[in-house]
């Protein structure tokens, strides 16, 4: 098992991380973040078109590039070390793999060119208003009428969901749990914006009334591959972590190396020196973690549940702890609304929670174990 990149991951990585200080600097973040909307179309359009990135891990025969999630965890680094502003993660990382997960042939060929162009953006609306992640226990319904599935019910904290043209929707139909594509301006639905602590990410609040859905994969059989998507979806998050993780300790370092106080650089102290020290040896175990469970995921094989909790539990920690220490080291300019240690410190607190806390994948570690 290798986990060096090759020399092409690495040229994509700088292409990604060239592009994100050019289009994604704080400024920009700080701008698009107080927009309804939470991401410029031109840029998402640019991704698409000179990139490719929205299409990165789906495959050639539906209008993708044919990478996979080594790849495509090497673009979540990046975006996450930039703060990106987009509803990347809810069409790639959630929505493009339930479609691949769940799907029929058809379904991928109908909805899967779409979300490579870049014209589609789409998400997976997978808790409702108790916030819960496990699927089995969802409160919507979808019945079928005169021939048209019909879905009702509150899909909340819904990534990027007022913007979405497509969402994923899993919902109890007579013969369990399925999953339906509805439109994003369909009859019935209705959508709030919510407001979150970490405004770099957008969240919304679903109702839907009746709404007419189309049927993604065999009635009642979405569950294992929902739960494939979920783990799959948390190991890129994993790796948005590591990359948040990366940039609040090099940010960090690079103050206590300039920061004079009492005539020497505060980075000299050895509380400093301590703090700083912690932080590394979490980044490094992170990204050991992030990158074992980018492999399973590549894979797709037996460990992939084990790998993508193990990575999501302790890299939510990881990145929390180095988010908070980077605010000590930088001391009181930290705390302050101008400064860009409080973004990474809000990200890193909804990551935390978004896809189950430490503490639900610690739990869902030692069910599969069988601890």
């Amino acid at each position: 098992m290798n986990f060096g990149f090759s020399e092409e991951q690495e040229e994509l990585r700088r292409m990604v991380r060239r592009f994100l200080e050019e289009k994604s600097p704080e400024t920009e973040v700080r701008r698009l973040m107080a927009t309804e909307e939470g991401y410029d179309p031109a840029v998402w359009a640019q991704m698409a078109g000179e990139l490719a990135l929205q299409g990165l891990g789906i495959p050639e025969s539906y209008g993708g590039q044919g990478f996979g999630p080594v790849e495509l965890y090497v673009v979540f680094e990046e975006m996450g070390a930039a703060l990106y502003c987009g509803p990347y993660f809810s069409s790639v990382a959630l929505a493009a793999n339930a479609l691949l997960q769940v799907g029929t042939e058809a379904d991928k060929q109908a909805y899967l060119p779409g979300i490579a162009s870049g014209e589609t953006i789409a998400t997976l609306a997978l808790t409702d208003d108790a916030g819960q992640w496990e699927l089995a226990s969802t409160s919507s319904s979808a019945r079928l009428v005169e021939g048209t599935w019909r879905v009702s019910g509150v899909r909340n904290y819904v990534t990027d969901g007022a913007v979405a043209n497509l969402i994923l929707v899993p919902a109890m139909s007579p013969g369990g749990l399925s999953l339906f594509a509805v439109a994003g301006d369909a009859e019935g639905l209705s959508k709030e914006s919510l407001p979150t602590m970490d405004q770099t990410r957008k969240q919304a609040r679903l109702v839907l009334e009746d709404v007419p859905g189309a049927l993604i994969g065999a009635e009642g059989a979405a569950l294992a591959g929902l739960v494939t998507t979920t783990q799959i979806a948390a190991a890129a998050l994993a790796a948005e972590q590591v990359g948040g993780a990366q940039r609040v300790l090099d940010n960090a370092v690079e103050y206590a190396k300039t920061r004079i106080q009492f005539g020497r650089a505060i980075g000299s102290f050895q509380a400093i020196k301590h703090k700083c020290a912690d932080m590394l040896l979490d980044v490094e175990s992170a990204k050991s973690a992030a990158y074992y469970a980018a492999w399973a995921a590549q894979e797709l094989n037996e460990e992939l549940p084990i790998a993508a909790s193990l990575a999501k539990s302790f890299c939510s920690e990881a990145y929390f702890h180095c988010a908070a220490e980077n605010i000590q080291i930088h001391g009181g300019i930290g705390f302050t609304w101008e400064h860009h240690a409080h973004l990474y410190f809000k990200r890193a607190k909804s990551s935390e929670l978004f896809l189950g806390d430490p503490a639900y994948h610690r739990e869902l570690l030692a069910q599969r174990l069988g601890i």
